[in-house]
């Protein structure tokens, strides 16, 4: 199968397009390198530079191509609320354009990276795919409900075939956003820099970290299914941030002071996943624990630490 990754020089494309490519799938990367890095991308890929926004060009860079994984659109909680129109034009109608483009160049399955925000603030844990999606607390999450709903439709109108990935808290190698907001890197880095920690709610909230290679794996395992389907994809396991801190403080061998920032808008107190339809409609299962997992992130970022 020849398969198209959008934002594929990204964190997760990084992780996504390797696994396609070790699983002998034809992988071309599409990003416009403003959040992704040309280094990310495998050698064995093929890449080109393009702006969703463009869909003249992207329907023809679509040409010949059997699937795209979708993961080219803005992240950062903090900054969605405050650029909420960027958000709403960058993920939401750029996501429209590559339908568009998808539907002209005969392109009709997709995998879109979804989130665990769209369930807002639930009580009623852990997560699963009926739970009802939330009132949202940011306008990030808010963009991946409409892209979702925008998606859904191809396959409601044109027969596509849709899996929606609801990611949860991913980490791994390849994390290099500037500025880095989310919460493992910064804590590693900090910690191998001998920094003080920052930390929100005094690390008491509660998340389902899960790692990069697990979920890249996912996305191969949802690739031959027909139809609409959504999956939640986590750890299943919850784990107070905090507790993530003393970990890492564990694996390096000694503490650095933690510096609490209070609250922070935009935030849920808890979430963690069921990823149990998942499993049982693939087999896919997360595999490598926190500690296995903060072990290779901090051997990466002790090699690539700026």
């Amino acid at each position: 199968m020849r398969i198209i990754v959008t934002g594929g020089a990204g964190f997760l494309g990084a992780h996504i397009h390797r696994v396609l490519l070790d699983e002998s799938y034809e992988v071309k990367v599409i990003d416009n390198l403003s959040r992704g890095f040309r280094d990310n991308v495998d050698p064995r890929a093929s890449f080109e530079q393009l702006d969703l926004a463009d869909q003249d060009k992207i329907t023809k860079a679509l040409e010949g191509y059997e699937a795209v994984i979708h993961l080219a659109n803005y992240l950062v909680v903090p900054e969605s609320v405050e650029k909420p129109v960027e958000y709403a034009e960058n993920n939401v109608v750029n996501t429209v354009k590559l339908m568009e483009a998808m539907k002209d160049a005969g392109v009709k399955k997709i995998v879109f990276s979804s989130s665990a925000t769209v369930y807002g603030d639930n009580k009623n844990l852990p997560l699963t795919e009926d739970t009802p999606l939330g009132v949202q607390a940011n306008q990030y999450g808010a963009s991946k409900i409409a892209m979702e709903a925008f998606i859904s439709t191809y396959h409601s109108l044109y027969n596509f075939d849709v899996t929606h990935l609801r990611y949860f808290n991913p980490y791994g190698p390849f994390e290099k956003h500037a500025p880095e907001t989310h919460a493992i890197p910064n804590f590693i880095k900090a910690a191998l820099k001998k920094e003080e920690i920052p930390l929100y709610w005094k690390g008491e909230q509660i998340r389902d970290f899960i790692y990069a290679q697990d979920l890249a794996e996912a996305h191969t395992s949802v690739l031959d299914l027909k139809g609409l389907n959504i999956f939640n994809v986590g750890s299943e396991t919850g784990i107070k941030v905090i507790d993530v801190v003393k970990l890492i403080f564990d694996i390096v061998g000694y503490e650095v002071p933690t510096r609490d920032l209070g609250k922070r808008v935009g935030d849920v107190p808890a979430n963690y996943a069921s990823s149990k339809k998942l499993t049982q409609t693939t087999g896919w299962k997360a595999k490598t624990s926190l500690r296995e997992g903060l072990v290779k992130t901090i051997e990466y970022f002790r090699e690539n630490l700026t």
